[in-house]
This record gives C-alpha cells, sequence and structure tokens, in this order.
C-alpha cells in the first residue's frame, strides 16, 4: 500500500511540472540589429547603373607620409607613376583647413582620386621644421611656404610636376565651395586644361555645358 502511494505521488508530480512546462511562453530572442551599411559596394553599383556611395574616412588617408625632403618626393611619385606633387600648404588654427578637412579631405571618392594621380603632402607656414626643397636646400616649412610659394593665407593647394616646377596655373587659394569644386580641381589638372585656360575660366566652362 505504501508503494503504490509514492507511485501515485511521483505520477502526479510529472504531471504537474509537464503543464505548467507546456503553459510556459517560449522566450523572445533578441531581434538581430538592423543593418547600418547603406553603400553600396563598387561591382553592385555598376551593375545597377548606380552611383558608388560615398565613404567617410580618417582625413589623414588623404596625405602621404613624408620626411620633408621635397626632392624624394618628387622622385617617390616618379617611381608609382604620379603625375605629380599635391603640396597643401595650412596652419594649426586654420577654419578654413579644418573645414576642407573634415568636409572635403575625408571623402573617399576625392582621397580615391587625388591618390591615383598625385603624391600628396602637407606643409605647416608657421613649423620650425627642417625642410629640403626642390633643389636640395636645406630650409624649414615656414620659409619653404613663405619665401618660395608666398604662402600668406591658409589652405593653399599647390601642384608641382615631376620636374620639381610649380604646375602652370595650379595653385588654389583657399577653401573650395564644396566637394565637387575640389574634385573639378584636380581633373582640371590631369586633363591638362590648366595648360589652356585658368581654373575660374574653366570652371565657368563647365558651369555653362552642365546648363545647356
Amino acid at each position: 500500500m505504501k508503494t503504490m502511494l509514492i507511485t501515485a505521488l511521483m505520477a502526479l508530480s510529472v504531471s504537474v511540472n509537464t503543464v505548467f512546462a507546456a503553459d510556459k511562453p517560449v522566450e523572445d530572442k533578441p531581434a538581430a540589429a538592423p543593418s547600418t551599411d547603406v553603400s553600396t559596394p563598387p561591382d553592385k553599383a555598376a551593375e545597377s547603373g548606380e552611383p558608388a556611395k560615398v565613404e567617410i574616412r580618417e582625413v589623414a588617408k588623404f596625405f602621404d607620409e613624408t620626411f620633408n625632403d621635397m626632392q624624394d618626393e618628387i622622385e617617390t611619385a616618379k617611381a608609382d607613376g604620379k603625375q605629380g606633387l599635391l603640396v597643401m600648404f595650412e596652419m594649426d588654427e586654420c577654419p578654413f583647413c579644418h573645414r576642407m578637412k573634415t568636409t572635403v579631405l575625408n571623402r573617399s571618392d576625392i582621397q580615391d582620386y587625388y591618390k591615383e594621380n598625385f603624391r600628396i603632402v602637407t606643409v605647416d607656414i608657421e613649423g620650425d621644421v627642417e625642410l629640403t626643397n626642390f633643389k636640395g636646400e636645406t630650409t624649414t616649412q615656414k620659409d619653404f611656404a613663405l619665401k618660395e610659394f608666398r604662402v600668406r593665407a591658409t589652405p593653399v593647394f599647390q601642384f608641382i610636376g615631376l620636374d620639381g616646377e610649380p604646375v602652370k596655373n595650379g595653385r588654389l587659394t583657399g577653401a573650395t565651395k564644396d566637394a565637387d569644386e575640389f574634385m573639378l580641381f584636380g581633373k582640371y589638372v590631369v586633363d591638362k586644361k590648366n595648360e589652356d585656360v585658368p581654373f575660374s575660366k574653366f570652371k565657368r566652362e563647365q558651369t555653362s555645358d552642365a546648363k545647356s
């Protein structure tokens, strides 16, 4: 009798646990976070005919590492198959330099195009760092900027040819209106349009062509 009672109680316990387990709601798994990647891969963009999305990168990737030897920079540009050198003259506390770095020079389309065609270095117009100029002479960053390139306002973007000489019409002073204008400046030099007309006239012609 005792054995039968124990057996009945055990069976009752199993039945109750089974009912509670069946009634317990299934715990929801947390939903996967939505993807924040809205960029279109270049190959997919080409297939769909849509332009690839612009990626925002570290602005440091726009510039090449330099040891402030301009003759060496030219030789490296030649070895890398570049068209020349782009020097950005800047200084601390320059709001227009900051604007260019945070709205233009950090864009993937700008970085890719310019670095494909030019070696790019920056020079502090107030810097006392020793620098070797294009003639192989030792100077400082500030003397190089002021005495050799007459830079008094920043930023200044100066293209230098593979011969170490400033490119004709290849100087831009101040921040551009937007990334499109800076891209246009690069293409203006790459396509050799600088040899025929000043950049200001080239811009007007491009604007007129776009409207017509």
